[in-house]
């Protein structure tokens, strides 16, 4: 038997059909390509909406990352409002990584560079912000030592805005943050059964 395919699989199983939709991001409407295997492929789902309604504007320059990105709205959306930033797309599907390419083509968003986590960890990049929808899914322990990993690249004034579901364990993840990973963690919204959490590094 194989094993299950997910959308944090690194190669999907699932065949690659690829379709477009249309979606609206921060006030924006792009049509982008998707295909099965990667998160939320027919639609733009419910956390990453509330995220995106959440967070104030990225900054003009640096280094932002989508962490987790899917398909990649999290990028677009910040390459859209800061093109003069470098945005990394952030994930461990090659499939994802492939359509966040397509995509940041086909809305002419040059600033996205789609990685998958080693590749953007060889540029140890001093991150502005990060946004991301984590991969709640994965477990508690690879979730921990993502986020810690990511974290630990926020620079001085960085900003990190995660969004979690509340029954999926976002209190007690906001907790770990603070606790365990010392920084200050903050709930800024709770919309939809969403937390939406503003991690930064404590003065």
């Amino acid at each position: 038997m194989s094993a299950p395919d997910h959308y944090f699989s690194a190669e999907p199983a699932a065949p690659d059909e690829r379709r477009t939709i249309d979606v609206r991001l921060r006030g924006r409407d792009v049509r982008v390509t998707t295909a099965p295997g990667v998160f939320s492929a027919d639609h733009l789902d419910t956390g990453t909406r509330v995220l995106l309604d959440a967070v104030p504007a990225p900054p003009a320059t640096g280094e932002l990352l989508d962490l987790g990105c899917g398909w990649g709205p999290l990028a677009l959306a910040m390459a859209a409002e800061s093109p003069g930033a470098r945005v990394w797309a952030v994930d461990v599907n090659d499939r994802a990584l492939d359509l966040v390419r397509v995509n940041a083509a086909a809305v002419g968003a040059a600033g996205v560079r789609a990685a998958t986590p080693d590749e953007a960890l060889t540029h140890r990049p001093s991150l502005a912000v990060i946004w991301s929808n984590p991969p709640i899914r994965i477990g508690k322990r690879s979730l921990h030592d993502l986020l810690a990993t990511w974290l630990d690249l926020l620079a001085p004034d960085g900003e990190a805005w995660l969004v979690v579901a509340k029954n999926l364990g976002a209190d007690s993840l906001q907790r770990w943050i603070a606790t365990e990973l010392g920084f200050e963690a903050e709930r800024t919204a709770s919309v939809k059964g969403f937390r939406v959490l503003k991690v930064t590094r404590r003065a």
